[in-house]
């Protein structure tokens, strides 16, 4: 590699990954077909134990996308969760619980969606659902024998194809809840295996001028998350 070029690498970097930040409201317009592959292409460079690469990838798009989204926001009506990984609510406690917080705070709040609006709240969710307009989704899914070991293989995968398509200049936003609809997603898309989801991203192209995406939540600092030993 050419010295010039490595020395730009760290500020890349920093453009990159501090550039990445999830999107929540999305215009139309499709990502060319072309560039769907090369980014999807370059994720499957992601790291995982022993070269397994235990992902499986369902990526969404035009009638199949509009039709997954009526089925999840019906699914939500009618409370027809069902969840191949366990969640509970206290999962998230102490400091975690108040970053959880405070993210929630600055979206409601970009949103103008008050602490006791739920009204407004459950109908933002709802959107959540129809991939806040996004005209993709990508849903992560493991093999039916998966458990923790086997999900971080898929979060690597996952944060780097957040990443590819950040470098494409495609805006993402990785959702949990998707995955909380997993048996309506299998049906909807006609997956007859029982492959697990994990979690989904939708991207698409920004819409830079929706107040929501141009919040900015605090991060950690260094010393909060990270020791080094000597």
């Amino acid at each position: 590699m050419p010295a010039t070029t490595a020395t730009h690498l760290p500020d890349y970097a920093e453009q990159l990954i501090r550039g990445r930040r999830a999107t929540r409201a999305f215009r139309p317009d499709p990502v060319p077909e072309d560039t769907l592959r090369a980014v999807f292409s370059l994720a499957g460079a992601a790291p995982s134990n022993s070269n397994t690469q235990p992902w499986h990838v369902e990526v969404v798009s035009g009638a199949a996308r509009d039709r997954l989204g009526k089925d999840l926001i019906a699914a939500h009506t009618d409370r027809r969760m069902s969840l191949d990984f366990p969640y509970r609510d206290d999962l998230y406690t102490g400091t975690y619980a108040q970053r959880r917080h405070e993210a929630g705070a600055a979206m409601y709040g970009a949103l103008g969606i008050g602490r006791d609006d739920h009204e407004r709240r459950e109908a933002f969710n709802a959107e959540s659902l129809n991939f806040y307009g996004a005209p993709h989704v990508a849903l992560l899914f493991l093999p039916p024998n998966a458990e923790e070991r086997m999900a971080a293989d898929v979060g690597m995968y996952g944060q780097t194809l957040l990443l590819a398509l950040t470098a494409y200049g495609i805006a993402s936003c990785p959702q949990g809840l998707l995955s909380f609809y997993a048996d309506t997603i299998r049906e909807s898309l006609g997956i007859v295996s029982d492959r697990k989801i994990l979690f989904g991203i939708s991207f698409g192209f920004a819409d830079t001028s929706a107040p929501v995406n141009n919040i900015t939540v605090p991060r950690a600092e260094l010393a909060e998350t990270t020791r080094f030993h000597v």
